[in-house]
């Protein structure tokens, strides 16, 4: 009568933690895939010594997809994938600036600007309120890699459509590109730029 006594109250205390573990595991190893839509955009503000300018791609002209998945612990989200952008498509809204910009980008050696996107320190409820996130990504432009901790905020709307704003100073030298000249040197475009893309994404579970 004890041995069964005893087996019974090993039976209560185990059931709740072979109920649990598997769920654990499950949520440790969820998988999304995140779509990133066509009418993703970025934009680059920078600044010469006279004026200030906006280079922009306002509709992304592809479809990418990035892999959510969950880390070790609930504050590490991994990312794999990446967007690859046309140098091409800039708009500076001036002809000489934006042929200027497309140059010392080198286009016709590296037609395209590559982001991977590689952690996320968390993922918030996607709620219609915005909340802060950091994480890290490996952008190439010219042949060059970097990597940089961008700040983000990412929210969903109505539609479910998720809404991931990053913004991130860069240098033309992280690149070793040297910042356009104009007039013999006398418009000179300064080192630093502001990068902000707005992606739009559709999350799908698989």
């Amino acid at each position: 009568m004890l041995y069964k006594n005893i087996f019974c109250l090993y039976l209560l205390l185990v059931a709740p933690v072979t109920y649990v573990l598997p769920r654990q595991f499950s949520h440790t190893n969820e998988r999304k895939k995140w779509i990133v839509s066509e009418n993703s955009s970025l934009r680059v503000n920078g600044s010469t010594n006279v004026n200030q300018f906006t280079c922009d791609i306002l509709a992304y002209e592809r479809t990418d997809t990035l892999t959510v998945n969950q880390g070790k612990s609930d504050k590490e989200i991994i990312l794999s994938g990446s967007i690859s952008i046309n140098i091409q498509s800039f708009n500076c809204h001036n002809g000489m600036m934006t042929r200027d910009l497309r140059k010392t980008l080198k286009e016709k050696q590296f037609p395209m600007l590559h982001i991977a996107f590689l952690s996320l320190n968390n993922l918030p409820e996607l709620t219609v309120q915005p909340e802060p996130v950091t994480g890290m990504v490996d952008i190439e432009i010219a042949g060059v890699h970097k990597r940089f901790e961008v700040r983000y905020k990412i929210s969903a709307d109505e539609q479910k459509v998720i809404h991931l704003l990053g913004t991130r100073y860069i240098n033309f030298s992280d690149f070793n590109l040297i910042a356009p000249k104009k007039l013999g040197g006398m418009i000179q475009t300064k080192d630093k730029l502001s990068v902000d893309f707005h992606l739009k994404i559709k999350s799908i579970n698989y």
